[in-house]
């Protein structure tokens, strides 16, 4: 006879080899069914673009036939609850997880890299929002195909903006409410004033991560964002080469003031190689290798990975259908998981120095 406290017993020697703690402690085995040598119940991990799950999986599967018996039959259902650390407050209430993506100057793919991870956390299966604070450059309605104008609608005396959904993610961006042809002539004042908009009137709901699409720069959006906004952290776009790595450096220093002591969740190399379509393999190092690397290493901060640079994903971003399925996605499905992997480490510690205080 199969006993709950057996299982519970075995399961406790499977760690989340980011947490550092066993699965029963964390809360991560619920529904657990026993009949006869069938073991049923739900994993339940803190990210479901966790990188680690097969692994966990097979711990379990492994602990099970050692610890209680080589009959068992387990049937685990993996599924998630996407952690959050953030302090309950009106400021975007519903949202568990803010991450911001900046870079120290523009053509660096920053609006691609934020596209992309939007559409890979959503494909494994979160709830997601992107934030197109680009007052200047707005490409978020491009890379999506999202032209048309939110819905407004009246609660109370204020009139409240309803995000365009599009690829299940909710967008809003001021190239939304322009045409493409429009340039934006704002002072500074003008664009926190926006900015501080799209955060409050908004009716962004419950979401797992927003993501927020930052300008080029160190400017007023930035600074808006840091006495607006508790994120999560941000991550800093580069490409190989030395002159925006000069730049990202700049940006992450920002990050770093005092006056704005935002986290870090790390640094990603964009167009860090090119991978022809009739030589498949064979990688062209156009603008350098190993440069997002050593930035990292240097500013001590995680390397979240490298992105290539590739035809289909260029194509598709240019008429707002960049498909997720697609095996040239891989590199950026794996981004996603290593930055969803450093947000549930972050709030893990967070919540245990809470836990300690």
């Amino acid at each position: 006879m199969i006993l709950e406290a057996d299982v519970l017993k075995a399961l406790s020697n499977v760690d989340d080899p980011d947490l550092h703690k066993d699965i029963v402690t964390l809360g991560m085995v619920e529904k657990l069914q026993i009949d006869g040598f069938n073991v049923a119940f739900d994993l339940v991990l803190t990210t479901p673009a966790c990188p680690m799950k097969d692994m966990i999986v097979n711990a379990c599967k492994t602990a099970l036939r050692v610890m209680v018996h080589n009959d068992i039959v387990p049937n685990i259902h993996v599924t998630s609850r996407v952690s959050s650390s953030r302090p309950t407050g009106e400021v975007l209430a519903g949202v568990k997880n803010i991450i911001a993506v900046g870079s120290g100057k523009g053509g660096v793919g920053k609006s691609t890299v934020t596209a992309t991870l939007a559409i890979a956390l959503q494909r494994s299966g979160a709830s997601v929002g992107v934030l197109d604070a680009d007052i200047y450059g707005p490409s978020i309605p491009t890379l999506f195909n999202a032209h048309e104008p939110p819905e407004m609608k009246m609660v109370g005396e204020k009139q409240i903006m309803i995000p365009v959904i599009k690829q299940g993610i909710k967008l809003l961006s001021i190239g939304m409410i322009t045409s493409p042809e429009q340039a934006i002539v704002w002072r500074g004042p003008m664009i926190s004033s926006a900015f501080k908009q799209f955060i409050n009137d908004v009716e962004w709901g419950d979401l797992d991560y927003l993501i927020i699409d930052l300008p080029p720069g160190t400017g007023d959006v930035q600074l808006t964002l840091a006495q607006l906004v508790p994120l999560t952290g941000a991550i800093v776009v580069t490409t190989p080469q030395e002159v925006a790595m000069a730049d990202a450096r700049r940006a992450i220093s920002m990050f770093k003031m005092p006056a704005i002591k935002k986290h870090i969740l790390g640094v990603v190399e964009n167009m860090a190689w090119f991978e022809p379509e009739d030589a498949p393999g064979k990688r062209y190092h156009i603008f350098g290798k190993g440069g997002g690397r050593k930035l990292a290493t240097e500013q001590e901060v995680p390397f979240l990975g490298e992105l290539p640079l590739v035809s289909l994903i260029q194509q598709q971003s240019d008429v707002g259908t960049i498909n997720p399925d697609s095996e040239s996605f891989l590199p950026f499905m794996q981004f996603a998981e290593e930055v969803a992997r450093h947000i549930s480490m972050l709030n893990s510690e967070k919540m245990a120095k809470f836990a300690e205080q």
